[in-house]
């Protein structure tokens, strides 16, 4: 099928300016897309919620805000699940009736997963194995992805001391659950009980409250220094990686907090250490498509697990915003079944 549009409508959450959940987000009827050529067409089952939504719906710039049908805006996320129901020219009509996992959706297009349809590169939309739940392929996406990268951009974790902050988060979890598989030692840092029930049940070596005054001191006893730190909060949590860093070691963050760090200079170069940034949007296309494959291969193998995952109707798509915004832990999605 070719074109980009008919004359169907669908129901999608849409905006069309940035600001605030409330205000911007509303659920209309929109043209539903057709694939072109290399895309898939797929039927959303659930749409998964990441902070960086948040980002987009307020840092939308104006070229961003596309035409779709006779409307202009964005919709928005950029994972999930579903099933292909329409295939574009050079690609399999094999994979019609595929459940597929989809990542980067609304990269570069208004059509992302908040939607009945989206559409996007065939190779986006990737084979869900028999067995494994629409939560658990909605859950990956970005998180799953910027979890391999930050494991594997320098190399492979395999005999290495990985500390992942956050642990209980999206990032974290996987961050946890792929660098076991990959023969990594995990070191990961949460705030209570109940974030590190989750962290251990995900497979982490040591938990570590990072509150504690002594957490650098708990980790060092138990571990040594680590080779690579995770991070999510550099601003926040730079001392204790300098505190626990080996010689050589890696720190990759790939999260942007409202105020920019201090880089205490002679203290990252005395030891050699490697400050690393990750951003999937701007990732390698082929490192996207490694981490695709290697996700897959966990999934065929059971070994990946989904977060406690919290759903919402497409109707409140502003309250599954504000959800994830006011820090609700575990994966929000939204239930287009």
């Amino acid at each position: 099928m070719r074109g980009t549009v008919n004359l169907d409508t669908m129901k999608a959450a849409f905006f069309t300016a940035n600001g605030p959940a409330k205000t911007v987000l509303r659920v209309l009827d929109v043209a539903r897309p057709e694939p072109g050529p290399g895309q898939v067409r797929v039927r959303v089952a659930l749409s998964a919620i990441n902070p960086g939504d948040m980002w987009m719906r307020t840092n939308s710039s104006p070229e961003d805000f596309r035409p779709v049908g006779d409307r202009t805006g964005r919709i928005p996320h950029q994972d999930g699940t579903g099933v292909i129901d329409a295939v574009g020219a050079g690609v399999d009509e094999s994979r019609l009736g595929e459940r597929v996992w989809i990542w980067l959706a609304g990269s570069g297009t208004p059509w992302g997963t908040a939607a009945q349809w989206t559409v996007v590169p065939s190779e986006q939309a990737v084979r869900l194995p028999d067995g494994t739940s629409d939560e658990l392929g909605a859950s990956l996406g970005i998180p799953a992805m910027t979890a391999h990268r930050c494991l594997h951009a320098d190399g492979s974790p395999k005999d290495r001391t990985v500390l992942v902050a956050a642990g209980a988060g999206a990032v974290g979890h996987y961050a946890i659950e792929l660098g076991k598989i990959a023969g990594a030692r995990i070191v990961t840092t949460v705030s209570g009980p109940e974030k590190a029930a989750l962290a251990r049940a995900a497979g982490a070596d040591l938990v570590v409250n990072y509150r504690d005054a002594d957490a650098a001191r708990q980790i060092l006893d138990a571990t040594g220094p680590v080779d690579r730190v995770i991070e999510v909060a550099l601003t926040d949590n730079l001392e204790l990686d300098l505190t626990v860093a080996a010689p050589g070691a890696t720190i990759v963050t790939y999260a942007a907090q409202p105020a920019d760090p201090a880089l205490p200079v002679f203290r990252l170069m005395w030891p050699n250490l490697v400050l690393r940034f990750a951003l999937l949007l701007t990732e390698p296309r082929d490192a996207l498509l490694h981490a695709a494959a290697e996700i897959t291969s966990a999934l065929e193998r059971n070994l990946l697990s989904p977060l406690p995952v919290h759903a919402f109707d497409l109707a409140d798509v502003a309250a599954a915003h504000e959800a994830v915004e006011n820090g609700i832990t575990g994966k929000v999605v939204l239930d287009l079944r």
